[in-house]
């Protein structure tokens, strides 16, 4: 007869292998939740300084000059938080985060290198743009003609002195 009798104890043990997958799943789960709430704190900072870098690209359209030592800061902090990225080690999805992150930073530091560059051009505000055309003359490139274009002279001559070695 097999089987369990009445009134025994059964006791369930727990692979160790499996308690140890466990462990290492909790902890992967762990570094993936520690680089969100890094990755979230950073997009917080970014949130308040793309607030200022809209505050500038209006001041900047609307003709009002912006001294550069404001650009320079901003561009710093904005660096300062693509630094933290760069230190955040992320796998999965906080990878991604954090990649998207960084490329959303990195298009807030090249709008204020083009404000920058607006900035300090005077002719770049609109109420002050003078419409300067060229009128480009044509010159006929000898193509197509009858006649081939005169040879340049030349410096250099010509002759038939050659050395040859045997």
């Amino acid at each position: 007869m097999a089987g369990v009798k009445d009134m025994s104890k059964v006791i369930l043990l727990e692979d160790p292998a499996s308690k140890e997958r466990k462990l290492k799943e909790m902890q992967k789960n762990q570094c993936i939740l520690k680089a969100y709430e890094a990755v979230a704190k950073v997009r917080a900072e970014v949130d308040k300084l793309s607030e200022k870098v809209i505050a500038l690209e209006a001041n900047v359209h609307g003709g009002i000059k912006v001294t550069n030592k404001e650009f320079v800061v901003l561009t710093e902090l904005l660096m300062l938080q693509l630094l933290k990225l760069d230190s955040i080690e992320a796998e999965g999805e906080a990878k991604v985060q954090r990649r998207i992150e960084v490329r959303r930073v990195q298009s807030f530091v090249d709008t204020l290198d083009n404000l920058k560059a607006r900035n300090s051009n005077p002719f770049s505000n609109s109420k002050n743009v003078v419409s300067v055309t060229t009128k480009w003359e044509m010159f006929e490139s000898g193509v197509g003609s009858l006649y081939a274009p005169t040879p340049l002279q030349s410096s250099t001559k010509i002759t038939q002195d050659w050395e040859v070695f045997d």
